[in-house]
């Protein structure tokens, strides 16, 4: 695969990925690099992806050739739940070449690829196969998405340790400040341990201060 691909996943579930997605290629392609962005596998929508249209509405921008042709989307699944669960619910297996096809055309297109996951990293794709594993199997940079939430510095931490366990390298930290209302004392503290673990363990990230988006 190409190496303009980034691979968007999160601590958790609802940590705020789509918005970092669709932030960072706004950010991006104003910088002047073409970029554009594509979901794994979406879950609980029906032929179109909830999660390319808020994208597309954080761009500023309506829906682009490449989601009318559906190389953004390539595999949607009806059932709000994990990949591996709604293809056996739909009964349809996730066809990954499908979706290898796609992002290679993406890339061929763009200069930057903004790849986003379901869930956290652990979450399975198939019964044999996690979401951190075909990360690390197509070299795919990591953006990652995290908080200053009770709990994140937790989820961070096991997170960072299964990238480094798989060679994956962590390109940007994405810190969504989002919901401005949070315990104030946890999540500026969080902030600045956040900062410190970066510095000492991935000097080469950049991390980004995502404020609430109203998109």
């Amino acid at each position: 695969m190409k190496s303009n691909v980034y691979f968007v996943s999160g601590i958790d579930t609802g940590i705020g990925k789509s918005y970092a997605a669709g932030y960072l290629a706004k950010m991006w392609n104003g910088k002047g690099v073409r970029t554009i962005t594509q979901k794994l596998v979406q879950t609980g929508n029906a032929g179109i992806s909830e999660d390319i249209v808020l994208h597309r509405k954080i761009m500023d921008c309506g829906f682009l050739p490449e989601d009318i042709e559906g190389l953004t989307m390539p595999e949607i699944y009806t059932y709000p739940c994990s990949p591996h669960l709604a293809a056996e619910i739909d009964r349809r297996p996730i066809d990954f070449e499908k979706i290898d096809s796609a992002t290679e055309a993406l890339s061929e297109r763009y200069d930057a690829v903004l790849l986003e996951g379901a869930g956290g990293l652990m979450v399975p794709l198939t019964r044999n196969l996690l979401t951190i594993d075909f990360i690390a199997g197509h070299g795919y940079p990591l953006v990652f998405v995290t908080s200053g939430r009770l709990g994140s510095i937790n989820h961070l931490l096991l997170s960072l340790e299964a990238m480094e366990k798989r060679n994956i390298s962590l390109h940007t930290l994405v810190y969504n400040r989002y919901p401005a209302d949070d315990d104030r004392l946890i999540s500026e503290d969080t902030e600045k341990y956040v900062k410190e673990i970066l510095a000492a363990r991935f000097p080469a990230a950049e991390l980004v201060l995502m404020d609430p988006l109203v998109p």
